[in-house]
């Protein structure tokens, strides 16, 4: 989906300088804003768009996210428009002022907005089936939801599913090399802005993939130096 509204694969960006640049100086949210998240039920299900719980529930807290390298801003969605697509969207034209600050401190230089809807993406059951796909690339990914809600499974240190349920105004990056999938929630609706530093390269890596230059360097800055902390 938000993984790619119109192929399987998942986006990569190309090497430019600005990928070097430091990513931390605009403050993100506050933990009470964060987007809900739990451990995922073990094995297969049989649902994707279930939230998929354990009984009890088993929450995952927002401490865990951030040592897994996940990043959030809690954005107004609702005093700004946006086309319910555009592809591409030229991220200039924003208006938001945190976005724009957003933007500009992270070298966000292409951008995109889909929606993911029965009506509006032809195809629409299997290209859901085809984003739950497990997966990993080489550049962090980057997502504003507009509007709708979905899920962004990740997997923590110990390779347990994590279910994330981002919903409007939210805008969370995943790092370069982790093991993640999407799917969209029971309601079969969002609408997304895909962000980018440089152009986009559609190639996925699904998983199997620990000798990818991409997860051996998740693994050592978030798996192994966390363990030995």
């Amino acid at each position: 989906m938000v993984d790619d509204a119109t192929t399987t694969a998942t986006e990569t960006a190309a090497p430019t300088p600005e990928t070097k640049k430091q990513k931390m100086s605009i403050e993100q949210s506050p933990d009470a804003d964060w987007p809900e998240a739990w451990i995922m039920v073990d094995g297969e299900v049989e649902d994707q768009k279930a939230e998929n719980r354990l009984e009890p529930n088993q929450p995952a807290t927002v401490e865990m996210l951030r040592e897994l390298g996940i990043e959030y801003w809690k954005m107004d969605a609702d005093t700004f428009e946006y086309p319910v697509k555009a592809v591409p969207w030229d991220p200039k034209d924003a208006v938001d002022p945190r976005l724009k600050s957003i933007r500009d401190d992270r070298g966000y230089s292409y951008a995109d907005i889909i929606s993911i809807r029965p009506d509006l993406l032809p195809g629409y059951d299997e290209k859901v089936k085809a984003f739950f796909e497990e997966h990993i690339h080489n550049a962090e990914e980057i997502r504003y939801i507009l509007d709708g809600s979905g899920y962004f499974d990740v997997r923590d240190k110990e390779d347990k599913w994590v279910r994330i349920h981002i919903k409007k105004g939210d805008l969370m990056t995943l790092p370069e090399g982790i093991y993640h999938r999407f799917t969209c929630d029971s309601t079969d609706y969002i609408k997304a802005m895909r962000l980018f530093i440089g152009e986009p390269i559609w190639t996925p890596f699904n998983r199997p993939q620990e000798e990818h230059p991409s997860r051996a360097k998740y693994v050592k800055e978030f798996v192994e130096e966390k363990k030995e902390d």
